[in-house]
């Protein structure tokens, strides 16, 4: 059992401060949302542990101002367990760590084979939690007495998890891996808003012509604004595969409409006025979508040998060498270097394939300046490996 305090009022607020900004060591913390019930992605639960304070709960659906929680932990290393899925939740309450640990990416850049918040705690501590309410809904009040006690676990441990982490990093020598990791996951800019994030609907794909596009965009849009009117998750007005089944369906009328049995969903029927005039005025539109857009995405490795040949014997070289690297490291290799990073540079490389340039380049792409020093010359090796096992390369030199 872990002791907590639930904090949902001005007095007690003030007292949890008090006592957390007279707590000593660094701060655990955690976010609640409520992914898959409601429209945003707000923290509705903010769990705070700090030794010589205790475990504190805070609603945020009842406390307007946490400068005052800032105050109080705001010059010292807050612990998460992935922070970055949390880390926009807080911001979005003007909660802001100057210096964070993540046990998760730790955990994962010292090797561990398992990496949840339970397995980590039991590899570290000893101890078994029990992850029973993950994926509940947090907006739920009054909050059950047996959520408020898992949320309780999730940072009760946190702290000493990442003193053991801390030493097993500075055994490995990974301190300053960790470090510039945790910076990098801290100045993170978010991602700018899609240009046509109606193009994520799941099975978009089928959908063909840019009429049919036109409506599936007007549809996707519907939902979303009436998602954000009543705070609900779109997928649980109308999913995604039924938006895409009315479109291919083509129906003729509102009550055809009805009649299309894969049309599912909670709001599927109670809203059909706004489902048909979505697709009213999605077959109206003058701006029709482009049946494509242009992007940047790499095409998929195994067409690369068709299509840049040379790239795809750099990138054949180079990625079994990194991946002996992150071995030798004890590490996943995504974490050594991210797969899309290396297969950028290998795609376009630097016209002077060195060490130095390679290392350039990597930068340019986001590397930190640890992964630089780890990949940097066994990239420019492989690529220029790569050249010597050209076939055409003798030809063209002989």
């Amino acid at each position: 059992m872990v002791e907590y305090i639930v904090i949902e009022d001005a007095a007690r607020f003030r007292a949890a401060c008090e006592a957390l900004a007279a707590g000593t060591g660094p701060v655990a913390v955690d976010v609640e949302r409520a992914s898959g019930f409601r429209y945003s992605q707000r923290a509705y639960l903010i769990q705070v542990f700090r030794r010589d304070a205790g475990v504190f709960l805070f609603d945020p659906t009842t406390i307007e101002d946490f400068s005052p929680l800032q105050e109080a932990i705001g010059e010292t290393e807050w612990v998460f367990h992935a922070a970055s899925q949390d880390l926009p939740s807080l911001r979005e309450r003007g909660l802001e760590p100057p210096v964070i640990f993540d046990t998760e990416l730790g955990s994962r850049l010292l090797g561990h084979e398992r990496v949840g918040l339970g397995a980590v705690v039991e590899q570290t501590l000893g101890i078994t939690l029990a992850k029973a309410h993950s994926a509940a809904d947090w907006s739920t009040r009054p909050l059950p007495a047996s959520w408020l006690e898992y949320a309780g676990l999730d940072v009760e441990h946190l702290v000493d998890v990442r003193d053991v982490l801390v030493a097993e990093l500075d055994e490995q020598g990974k301190t300053e891996f960790a470090r510039q990791e945790f910076q990098a996951v801290l100045d993170r800019e978010p991602k700018p808003p899609r240009d046509d994030p109606w193009r994520r609907l799941s099975g978009l794909h089928t959908v063909r012509g840019r009429r049919s596009l036109a409506v599936a965009r007007s549809l996707w849009q519907a939902r979303e604004d009436y998602a954000r009117e009543q705070d609900v998750a779109p997928g649980r007005l109308v999913p995604d595969r039924a938006l895409v089944a009315a479109v291919l369906a083509d129906p003729a009328s509102k009550q055809a409409l009805a009649g299309v049995k894969e049309f599912n969903g909670r709001a599927s029927r109670t809203q059909l006025d706004r489902w048909w005039n979505a697709i009213v005025e999605g077959r109206e539109s003058t701006d029709l979508p482009a049946d494509r857009v242009p992007s940047d995405t790499l095409p998929p490795p195994r067409a690369w040998a068709d299509r840049n040949p040379e790239a795809d014997r750099r990138l054949k070289a180079a990625r079994p060498a990194v991946e002996a690297r992150a071995e030798e490291l004890r590490m996943p290799t995504e974490n050594l270097l991210t797969p899309e990073t290396l297969r950028r540079v290998a795609w376009a490389p630097p016209a002077e394939v060195t060490s130095e340039a390679i290392g350039a380049a990597l930068a340019e792409l986001g590397a930190r300046p640890w992964q630089i020093e780890q990949t940097a010359q066994v990239i420019a090796d492989s690529f220029v490996a790569s050249v010597n096992d050209d076939p055409d390369a003798g030809e063209a030199t002989s």
